[in-house]
């Protein structure tokens, strides 16, 4: 899948009273608004105008024809004139793709001098999109309002950003997770109800024997590991002599590919528990395989391995970076807190601020030989922490804002990948905050993907949504998800 394949169609609702030639005005302007749109080149994916609708047959049909349109990624729809709201009763009762209402006017301003009754019966934008607005509110449809002039920027940006949330609901409903072995054992957070999360976010999640990747591990051949080695020399620097281990890695690597593509898959999850019959932990396999796309989740955990991939989706064109993260230990000298997040081995490289080095070193568990892996500091700025989490009869995503940070200090004796971060609001709140509303200790941590996108793909996939962000109080916050926990229950 690749988001470049993906359109959304623009449909614009009218009526007949207005006659011909303001049908055929309409028609123009929605034309000339999405062909301006896409050369704005702030929307990543194609904007379509698919009509003018004016008829309760007209908008159903095109509904229809939208669910079963593969390369429909969702609709956007706006009022030109007053297009009365009965008429799209049935057509949006039907939708099922993702829908944002686009409300704004084809022109900018009032022309003081020649507004008459013939601009104000074309121009009724802020009459028709109220009623739009109130028929979506009536069917209760998850749907995104974006207000504003179609031609600014920060219209055009917010368009854009919902697009990407949009598409992580279509990639969801292709999702299929290969979990090699279980998860860890006594684990509680990585545990999840499989056939729900089926149901409702559309993920496949079966488990393959590690014996069985050990078997195609034992056919790559030599030319396909140096073909892969020739690839890590171009991204990574090699501060090893080791290479047998480098070539084991490769195998590895070459072998999930091999299995995952066979089976359409985008995710996988390992446990140290289970390596039976592997010399190594994938390493710098599983980091390598993350900078190109695929999601992962350490432990067994498949609900971090999923996300991490349609987050990774959603950011496609974007170079911030997206990881599986796990917040490890704290540094709290007063008034310079942070959070140091790492892995024993598997952080994706988009993260880093440098060129990483391959390095080998002993990794303590799993009772393995030291594995090859990729070293790195993650580089600064504003991000976020998310986790999905399942708290019985329902799915809670959590999300958290941080600031990513320069690391404060070398830790020479720590050779894996690392990012340090301040939470919001504060360390202390932060961490009540993380604990109270139940988030796991793995998170996928995103440079590109904003608070705002999660709650969007949150609202399409109908689930709990909870922000942790610099307003939050734990006073608040308890207070929030006591009243959710009434509301989501009574669904």
């Amino acid at each position: 899948m690749s988001m470049k394949n993906y359109e959304f169609w623009f449909v614009v609702g009218s009526q007949f009273l207005y006659g011909t030639e303001v049908l055929n005005t309409v028609a123009q302007r929605a034309s000339e608004m999405a062909d301006k749109l896409n050369q704005s080149g702030n929307l990543p994916c194609k904007l379509v105008y698919k009509a003018t609708v004016k008829t309760h047959e007209e908008i159903t049909k095109l509904m229809k024809e939208a669910n079963y349109n593969d390369k429909c990624a969702g609709v956007v729809s706006w009022c030109h004139t007053f297009s009365p709201s009965k008429m799209w009763i049935n057509g949006f009762d039907l939708l099922q793709k993702p829908y944002c209402h686009l409300a704004t006017q084809y022109n900018r301003e009032i022309p003081n001098d020649e507004i008459d009754m013939d601009f104000m019966n074309l121009n009724q934008a802020a009459h028709g999109d109220r009623e739009h607005g109130f028929i979506t509110a009536r069917l209760r449809m998850r749907r995104k309002i974006i207000a504003g002039y179609w031609q600014d920027e920060e219209t055009q940006k917010r368009l854009g950003s919902w697009m990407r949330a949009a598409y992580g609901a279509v990639f969801s409903k292709k999702v299929k997770v290969m979990r090699f072995g279980d998860n860890m054992r006594e684990v509680a957070v990585t545990e999840g109800d499989k056939v729900e999360v089926q149901a409702k976010l559309g993920w496949q999640v079966n488990t393959w024997p590690v014996g069985e990747l050990v078997k195609v591990m034992d056919e790559v051949t030599s030319s396909e590991i140096d073909a892969l080695m020739a690839v890590y020399r171009t991204k990574y620097t090699f501060a090893t002599d080791d290479l047998e281990t480098v070539r084991y890695q490769a195998r590895a690597e070459i072998a999930m590919r091999k299995m995952l593509d066979a089976e359409g898959c985008q995710a996988f999850s390992n446990t140290f528990q289970d390596l039976y019959g592997m010399k190594q932990l994938p390493g710098l396999a599983t980091q390598n395989m993350m900078a190109d796309g695929y999601g992962y989740g350490g432990e067994g955990d498949w609900k971090v391995s999923a996300m991490v991939a349609i987050m990774k989706a959603m950011s496609e064109g974007l170079n911030g970076g997206t990881s599986f993260m796990e917040d490890y230990t704290y540094h709290l000298a007063q008034g310079n807190e942070y959070s140091l997040g790492a892995h024993m081995l598997e952080v994706c490289p988009s993260l880093a601020a440098d060129k990483p080095r391959i390095e080998v070193h002993h990794l303590g568990i799993g009772d393995r030989e030291p594995p090859a892996r990729l070293v790195f500091e993650g580089h600064e700025g504003p991000a976020i922490v998310v986790s999905l989490v399942d708290m019985g009869g329902r799915l809670r995503l959590i999300c958290q804002d941080i600031e990513c940070v320069k690391p404060i200090m070398d830790m020479p004796k720590l050779p894996v990948a690392r990012v340090m971060w301040k939470p919001m609001p504060d360390m202390t709140t932060a961490i009540e905050a993380w604990i109270t509303a139940g988030g796991a200790h793995h998170t996928v941590l995103s440079y590109d993907i904003t608070a705002e996108q999660m709650k969007d793909w949150a609202r399409l996939m109908d689930i709990e949504f909870v922000h942790i962000n610099k307003d939050t109080t734990i006073d608040t916050l308890e207070h929030d998800l006591f009243l959710s926990d009434l509301a989501w229950k009574l669904k």
